[in-house]
């Protein structure tokens, strides 16, 4: 199941994004991975937000605010032109939700961490990801 997690300076996203940038950014991953979007998908497709406090964030050149993103699947999830099409669209919806434009996407960086099959668990077990495949295929047609 994926997992992403945003990490920004405390302050730099904007009050609407700030209650909507968790949300959004799980929407997307699910989008990119091609999971049907069902209410079990979407409940397994964590968000964190870890915000920095002031001062924790900088770089040898200035203080304005930058984005780390890392987003977690299982290996095998994402395509080249899935991770490219994530990676694009999760930069934009940072920048929107810190009121930033195309112009700035240089500060927003995204990690995208393979875990290899049979290394993620849920649940009490080990999860596969030909067993998450077989099971969008059943939520898809509501076998």
């Amino acid at each position: 199941m994926p997992m992403i997690r945003l990490t920004a300076p405390s302050g730099s996203l904007t009050e609407e994004g700030l209650k909507s940038v968790q949300r959004d950014l799980g929407a997307v991953l699910l989008h990119w991975e091609g999971a049907p979007d069902t209410a079990f998908f979407r409940a397994q497709a964590w968000s964190y937000l870890v915000e920095l406090p002031e001062g924790a964030q900088t770089t040898a050149e200035d203080e304005a605010p930058r984005f780390l993103v890392e987003v977690t699947v299982p290996q095998g999830a994402l395509s080249e032109r899935r991770k490219a099409g994530l990676v694009e669209e999760v930069t934009r919806t940072v920048l929107d939700a810190a009121g930033l434009s195309q112009e700035d996407a240089l500060r927003v960086w995204v990690l995208v961490h393979e875990q290899p099959d049979g290394t993620w668990g849920a649940g009490g077990s080990v999860i596969r990801y030909v067993d998450l495949v077989a099971l969008a295929k059943e939520q898809r047609t509501g076998a």
